[in-house]
Parts: structure tokens; sequence; C-alpha cells
């Protein structure tokens, strides 16, 4: 997961300005066989906040770079706001998780079922270690408010799992407030997980 990332981005946006912004992350875990997954991830910056770093980009201020790496994709929405989208497929040894604090881990239960988990215990990243100054702290308040981190196994089928089972039992998920996640408030099992069919 890439909330050192996120971390990083609203230290330096808390440090700069007072704004409201956009940020919502998304990673869907897509179990593909026994021994194999599809990892995406999906950042979706606001407007305003992605107007700024475009500028310190081009003005060679050295700010945090969104969507730079790669492999991630970025599209610019009709409404100024930008979406980076990170895949990476194979192996489950293979799949890149470096920016991570709190890794996936996959288990074969039975020929063609695979119990997917992420431990919950270091899901805020840097973002819930924050010791910056009062008024530093406020502002990501206000920056993150009413935005989520949202964590999706998919599968064939799930069997069984501790997150919301969609309709037609191909994924479960689970939508956390990232405030909730800085203010050490959020309300987790000790993992999140789902037994998923691969076939």
């Amino acid at each position: 997961m890439k909330l050192a990332l996120i971390g990083r981005i609203a230290g330096a946006l808390a440090l700069t300005m007072g704004l409201a912004g956009c940020i919502d992350m998304t990673e869907d875990l897509t179990v593909t066989s026994d021994t194999t997954a599809k990892a995406t991830m999906t950042m979706t910056m606001g407007a305003d906040i992605y107007a700024m770093f475009k500028s310190a980009d081009t003005s060679g201020t050295g700010s945090e770079k969104f969507c730079a790496k790669d492999g991630e994709k970025l599209t610019e929405n009709s409404d100024g706001s930008a979406t980076c989208e990170s895949t990476t497929e194979g192996t489950f040894d293979k799949l890149d998780f470096s920016e991570g604090d709190s890794k996936p881990t996959f288990t074969v239960v039975s020929p063609g079922v695979v119990r997917v988990a992420v431990p919950t215990k270091d899901l805020a990243g840097s973002l819930g270690k924050d010791d910056s100054d009062a008024q530093t702290k406020a502002m990501m308040q206000k920056m993150f408010e009413g935005h989520f981190l949202t964590i999706r196994f998919h599968g064939v089928e799930v069997t069984d799992t501790n997150l919301t089972l969609s309709d037609d039992k191909t994924s479960a998920e689970i939508k956390i407030p990232f405030l909730d996640l800085i203010n050490g408030t959020a309300k987790l099992p000790d993992e999140l997980y789902a037994v998923v069919k691969t076939n």
C-alpha cells in the first residue's frame, strides 16, 4: 500500500496550504490462481491539490511528484482532478508492495481456494504517526475529512470474509475513513480477510 506516499504528500500540503483536498485510495487484490494475483492501487487527488502539484513540478521546487513512478498511469479528469493507477501482477511473492506498511498475505486453503488477508496493525502507515504541530495536524484533519481507504478482495467466488460481500459474491470490501486511521479510532479486526475460489 502507498500510504507512506500519501503521508508525505499530506505533510507537504499541510505545511503549505489549508485546502480541504480530495485524496481517496482504493486497493484491489484479485486472486487469479493458487499462486498468482493482481494488485491495483488507485489514488484520486482533487483538482485544487493536483493543480498545486503540477505547478510545483514545472517550477522545479522539488515537491513530491504524484504518479511519476514506472508503471503508474496518470489520468487527468475533466473536473481538474487526477487519478493515478498502478497495477502489478504475478506470483504472490513477486507482487510489488514496496511502498506498503501493511502487506497482504496469501494462503492456499485447498486446491482452487486461497485466503487473502491484510493485517491492520500498521494500516495507517505514516498517516497515524504524525508528530507535527497542532496547526499542521488540524490542516491534515481537514484535508482527509470525508475521504476513504477502500480495500477490496476479488475472486471467482468469495466463500468467507469479514468484509462486506458484494451481491454477486465475487468481491468483498471495506471503506475506512482516513480520519479514523489518522486518529487511531478505526474499529478494525486484527486482519481483513477473504477466502476466494480461483476457478
